[in-house]
């Protein structure tokens, strides 16, 4: 048996818990997501002592800013007056590369799929985050603000919107059913969801002041989840831009319950934080993803 095929049947315990699943609107008109999530997410969430571990994931992807831009920065008080505070921040972590969509297909699937400029569209088939959580009975949302509505493939949408910044849709694996506009956090979260702002609140046009107000305003409801769930957030940028150092350095923050909050020196890249997700996620690693290191020292 492949090593594929080992680590999904181990994951039947989490097929039974809640294959089943809907998404769309709750009744009092509420985000919603599927259902089946919590029973899944409270087998992932056993707590296995300084390793990876949390109920669920929730990814948010901004946009161009070095580390220096951000970490230390007066234009953001409320990623460094509020987050960092409770946050692993990785103080040695990097970009895969450059321009913006080869990093987003790097953290979604392991590789940037041959592609090295932000062209579309683009299909593959390969291995990918989404498709091996719903392969394992787990469940995964993509979020994209100011997309038009959920399934859309179109490039781009008015000013705010563009695919580049959506990797999801590019996989044929993964169905349009994942692939969602994002009206606030759902009150029954995936287990993994990717959160990409609109083109002005990731401060890819905007400042970043309005990305960390965007942020103000939009972690809380996560945070407050993840207490309450053993959730874990993860805030990353998608690149440096400028790339002042050229080593591509960027800030990734991981907030939760099973966080020792504190600065940790560690490399790591998208690959890394893409292989500690599938750790977590007990789902098979993806590509680069399988020879990146997991995120350690950071857990309690």
């Amino acid at each position: 048996m492949s090593y594929r095929g080992i680590v999904r049947s181990s994951a039947l315990p989490f097929l039974l818990a809640g294959a089943f699943f809907v998404l769309g609107c709750s009744g009092d008109g509420s985000p919603a997501a599927p259902a089946g999530t919590v029973g899944a997410a409270q087998a992932l969430g056993v707590r296995h002592e300084g390793k990876p571990n949390a109920s669920s994931v929730v990814l948010v992807i901004m946009e161009n800013r070095h580390y220096n831009l951000i970490i230390g920065s007066p234009h953001a008080p409320y990623i460094n007056g509020t987050l960092l505070p409770q946050a692993a921040l990785m103080t040695n972590s990097h970009a895969t590369t450059h321009p913006s969509e080869p990093n987003y297909l790097a953290i979604f699937s392991g590789s940037a799929q041959g592609v090295t400029d932000d062209s579309c569209p683009h299909t593959f088939k390969t291995p990918n985050l989404g498709d091996e959580l719903l392969g394992a009975g787990a469940t995964f949302g993509g979020y994209s603000e100011s997309m038009p509505r959920d399934g859309f493939k179109g490039c781009y949408y008015g000013n705010l919107y563009a695919r580049k910044h959506n990797p999801w849709v590019n996989f044929s694996n993964v169905p349009a059913s994942s692939n969602l506009v994002w009206h606030g956090f759902p009150k029954v979260p995936p287990t993994v969801a990717i959160v990409v702002p609109n083109l002005c609140n990731d401060m890819h046009d905007c400042s970043t002041r309005t990305g960390d107000n965007w942020l103000k305003a939009t972690l809380p409801s996560i945070l407050q989840y993840d207490s309450d769930n053993n959730g874990l957030l993860i805030l990353t940028w998608d690149e440096a831009s400028p790339d002042a150092n050229g080593k591509n350095q960027i800030a990734t923050l991981l907030l939760g319950p099973m966080i020792v909050p504190g600065k940790y020196g560690q490399d790591i890249d998208h690959y890394a934080v893409l292989h500690t997700i599938e750790a977590i996620t007990n789902i098979a690693c993806t590509a680069n993803a399988c020879k990146a290191p997991l995120i350690k020292g950071i857990w309690k």
